[in-house]
């Protein structure tokens, strides 16, 4: 049952047009429903929208909304991406004009840092320890998503250098990485306009959702697509744009120029205590459109706030009072979640949790379920990495850092001394070191087991060009993993058994799941852009665990219980944000994870915390002082 500004929102189709949509107003539910209402009663070919977004989870729960309110056939020609999935489809028709081969690699943050650390100890011949290359990702990053230049960019005279030659040697190895999926899809659009003039003319219909997340480029893309046919409705709301850090500019939002903006006010996951309690707090922003969600369910509890003396204690309170509310209000655990502000904060509560002990049923049991978001992704595990370089080099020889990663992986004979020698070569001639490879054998200076190692590996990527020619490609994967006897290569990296059967089932799985694609280029991109797509498939079935995660994970969730946990100032907000005038961002950040309540919330924190390896003593957070003491039910950290 739709509200009055949802149909609105779903109605008003012309022109730009602004949805302000507030924590759990039906977002998407209004974009679906929009999406259906131009197909099915305005008869637009579903070819002609687009619909962008920022996860590739919510883009597929789009397509699976959408295809269940029109033809199942019709919904499948609507556009429904993320920014950089449509990027890359971009890319992969017309990335050759600047200079790329269609066949490029994608480098994932991994790839990336690698290539740099290679940068700075051979291409710039750096004596010493290697600096910390943080700061100089961050900032390359930053420059790429505001469409700078290496001139124009932010940073000290190494990060400039750094990412002139990374932009030089990522071009000689055909290989883009997830920044410049964006700002090269800028540069074909700007410097090759019967290109963009063709997406232009395609896309009658444009929807943008989480526009708060947009940066520079997002901006721009926007803004050239929509321009022929001027239909932009952007979807977001500004009190929950908390990725400034990582380029986001709230002004997008706040600046959105539109005659015609809908305000999605009603709250449909939280009680009214809760939701006067998050008004009140995101109220003491300046930067913002002023709003304020209600929702018609019963008022609720009041929010439970606790101080324990310690972080243990703390930890130790927060698990008793799940433990109680488990029994007494039968909730389930995967309808608990523990938020905090940085992962650092997670250790404790994982241990309580472990320690608990709990009756059901007249039974004693030890343990409460959990899983932690924001660890190892499946995409992002050794043998993973491992057999996806071996795809990658099949597709794309050129593929350096591919390369590198396998060539002795399992160890085939070839020596770091040998390796040395070849990549010097490869630099000293400019040759791709494929090329360098394939010319070995004219190398005196190399060992007769190292030229046997390189033909070896020679042999297994020409026959496995063959293999991988044509689908279904589980077969060419087990033959891949038993040609190069990856079995032994596991075993010999971990003793373990239990740790080796686990690579291994990640190994098993990575091959059934190749029998999804039709190509290989679809299938390494999946896995480099919706990683965690495999490991939810793992998963299934285990679902009834208590969350653990930070406040930037949680957004978009919700749950019936939430603790907010170490709310205490220099954590929440966090100390730089007091120095670097983010203070608006992190009082966001504790709105969105308030709004992530259904019925219950507990906000805790401690007197003493260990910090730096030191007990420091601690005082609340601030934000705790805006909420009105109405709306808060003091109790005690020993008791429920």
């Amino acid at each position: 049952m739709l509200n009055e500004e949802q149909k609105r929102a779903i109605l008003t189709t012309e022109g730009r047009v602004l949805i302000l949509a507030g924590a759990g107003s039906g977002k998407t539910s209004v974009i679906t429903h929009r999406i259906a209402y131009l197909i099915k009663n305005l008869n637009i070919s579903p070819s002609s929208i687009l619909g962008l977004t920022f996860t590739n989870k919510a883009a597929q729960e789009m397509k699976k909304r959408v295809a269940a309110m029109i033809d199942p056939a019709l919904a499948r020609q609507v556009v429904l991406c993320t920014f950089h999935s449509f990027c890359m489809q971009i890319l992969r028709r017309d990335i050759d004009k600047l200079g790329y081969t269609r066949d490029f690699t994608l480098y994932d943050e991994r790839d990336v840092r690698r290539l740099l650390n290679h940068l700075v100890r051979e291409e710039l011949a750096h004596d010493g320890d290697l600096p910390s290359l943080d700061p100089t990702l961050e900032a390359i990053s930053l420059a790429k998503n505001r469409a700078h230049t290496p001139e124009e960019m932010e940073g000290d005279p190494l990060s400039k250098q750094l990412f002139s030659r990374l932009q030089t040697v990522m071009r000689a190895y055909n290989a883009v990485d997830f920044d410049s999926l964006l700002s090269l899809t800028l540069q074909l659009f700007e410097q090759h306009p019967q290109v963009l003039t063709k997406y232009q003319t395609k896309f009658r219909y444009i929807m943008i959702d989480e526009y708060q997340d947009t940066n520079p480029i997002q901006y721009r893309l926007a803004q050239l697509l929509s321009k022929e046919h001027n239909n932009l409705c952007v979807v977001g709301d500004d009190d929950q744009a908390i990725y400034g850090w990582r380029g986001a500019e709230i002004k997008n939002i706040l600046q959105f120029e539109s005659k015609t903006v809908i305000k999605l006010l009603q709250n449909y996951r939280s009680t009214p205590t809760i939701l006067e309690a998050a008004n009140t707090v995101i109220r003491n922003n300046e930067e913002r459109h002023a709003k304020e969600l209600w929702s018609s369910k019963d008022r609720g509890d009041l929010i439970q706030v606790f101080h324990a003396p310690t972080e243990q204690d703390e930890a130790d309170s927060v698990v008793m009072r799940m433990i109680w509310y488990h029994k007494t209000h039968h909730i389930p655990w995967s309808e608990m979640a523990i938020l905090y502000r940085s992962n650092l904060l997670a250790r404790p509560f994982e241990l309580a949790l472990l320690q608990a002990a709990w009756e059901k049923d007249g039974v004693w049991r030890r343990g409460i379920p959990y899983q932690t978001f924001g660890g190892t992704e499946f995409s992002e595990r050794s043998e993973i990495k491992d057999l996806a370089a071996y795809l990658r080099i099949i597709l794309n020889p050129l593929d350096q850092e591919a390369l590198l990663r396998i060539i002795n992986v399992p160890r085939r004979g070839i020596s770091d001394q040998a390796l040395d020698k070849l990549t010097q070569q490869s630099r000293t001639h400019n040759l791709p070191l494929w090329k360098v490879l394939q010319e070995a054998s004219s190398q005196a200076d190399l060992s007769d087991r190292a030229l046997a190692g390189i033909q070896q590996f020679l042999t297994i990527i020409e026959q496995g060009r063959e293999k991988f020619s044509q689908p279904p490609f589980p077969d060419a994967l087990r033959w891949l993993v038993e040609t190069i006897n990856y079995k032994k290569a596991i075993q010999e990296e971990v003793k373990s058994d239990k740790a080796q059967g686990y690579k291994w089932e990640n190994v098993e799985a990575f091959i059934q799941t190749s029998s999804e694609y039709t190509n290989l280029h679809d299938f390494l991109e999946t896995l480099s852009l919706d990683g965690d797509q495999f490991q939810r498939r793992r998963e299934t079935g285990h679902e009834n665990k208590v969350n653990l995660m930070t406040f930037h994970s949680a957004k978009g969730l919700e749950f019936t219980l939430c603790f907010l946990v170490g709310l205490e100032d220099q954590i929440m907000p966090h100390e730089r944000s007091l120095s670097e005038g983010g203070l608006e961002e992190e009082r966001r950040l504790m709105y969105v994870a308030m709004t992530r309540a259904k019925k219950h919330l507990v906000l805790s924190m401690a007197r003493q915390r260990k910090r730096y390896g030191k007990d420091i003593n601690m005082n609340p957070s601030r934000f705790l002082f805006e909420i009105p003491k109405e709306l808060i039910k003091v109790i005690s950290w020993k008791e429920i």
